[in-house]
């Protein structure tokens, strides 16, 4: 006698099916959160995190976790000093906004004396406040190009092309520098200006052969002035010292004549007072001292004696060569 067997299946209940494929897309979801939401910050910046696009945190370098889709960080380069430049390009530049893609005519500037000069300049600056770099303002280095053209082309063409072109440098970076951070720190771009840099100004290519030539009129003339200078560096202080050593001389010998003269006079008045006690005397002495000053001066000496007697005086007033017998 056959049996029947009856063999039950359990079907898989819809609600635990809905859970599970619930439950694994959820442990899917979670690993690549994981796995993608981690994001490497270099040590020359810093990361702004936005939540739905609105800022939220600074985060230090390092490491740094964000939720994906509603966490998003921007890497700021804030220890790093980067440049725009104006003019001309640099080959390679990682900053998109550096290189100048209409050089020729930056560079184009119209001076004071409305002549033409070509001046390319560079701008170095820092991002300085990352929250405000990235919601002050739309695109701060494009503002800060446009506000470095316009600033340059303002003192430019406050100069003629004379101080343009030599010795207005330092005087044009300075002034451009100090406008342009004011202008910075008034429009909020959180940036901070570090140093404006003229590169080779120089007159447009048709007159460069007349400025050259004007150049070396000015070299010259230069030259010259500078030697002149030495001659008279040379001449004046060599004048001077002649004049002061005269004039010292002078004042030795009015000091000399001076107490010459008191010593004179004080000998006077000495021999005043001897020749009043004993006139004779002080006569007799004068008369041996002068002869005794002037008889060593005489060539030939005749001495007569008074007191001879019989003896025929004469005096030979013949030269002595006629005084000779021939």
């Amino acid at each position: 006698m056959a049996r029947d067997v009856t063999v039950s299946h359990n079907p898989i209940h819809p609600l635990r099916l809905g859970l599970g494929t619930i439950a694994c897309i959820g442990i899917l979801v979670t690993l690549l959160t994981l796995l993608f939401g981690f994001k490497s910050i270099p040590a020359n910046s810093v990361g702004v995190k936005t939540r739905f696009g609105a800022y939220h945190v600074i985060v230090d370098p390092g490491l740094a976790y964000a939720i994906p889709y509603i966490d998003q960080i921007h890497i700021v380069p804030t220890q790093r000093l980067l440049k725009l430049e104006f003019g001309f390009a640099t080959v390679g530049a990682t900053n998109y906004y550096q290189n100048d893609r209409e050089a020729e005519d930056t560079e184009t500037m119209i001076t004071g004396d409305l002549n033409t000069a070509l001046v390319p300049w560079v701008v170095q600056y820092r991002i300085t406040d990352p929250r405000v770099y990235l919601f002050g303002a739309r695109e701060p280095e494009q503002t800060l190009r446009d506000l470095s053209e316009s600033v340059m082309r303002e003192v430019i063409g406050d100069r003629t092309v004379d101080e343009v072109l030599t010795i207005g440098r330092h005087d044009i970076e300075t002034a451009t520098l100090t406008r342009l951070a004011d202008l910075c720190s008034h429009y909020g771009l959180g940036l901070q200006i570090q140093q404006v840099q003229l590169a080779t100004v120089r007159p447009p290519p048709a007159v460069q052969a007349a400025f050259n030539e004007v150049n070396q009129a000015q070299q010259e003339k230069q030259t010259a002035i500078n030697q002149a200078w030495a001659v008279y560096n040379d001449a004046v202080p060599n004048a001077r010292g002649q004049a002061k050593e005269r004039e010292k001389q002078a004042e030795a010998y009015a000091f000399r004549r001076v107490n010459e003269a008191k010593g004179e006079a004080e000998k006077f008045s000495l021999l005043l007072t001897e020749y009043r006690k004993a006139p004779e005397i002080t006569r007799r002495r004068l008369y041996l001292e002068a002869m005794q000053a002037i008889l060593p001066n005489l060539q030939k000496k005749v001495i007569v004696d008074d007191s001879l007697k019989g003896i025929l005086q004469t005096l030979p007033l013949l030269p002595p060569d006629q005084g000779k017998p021939q």
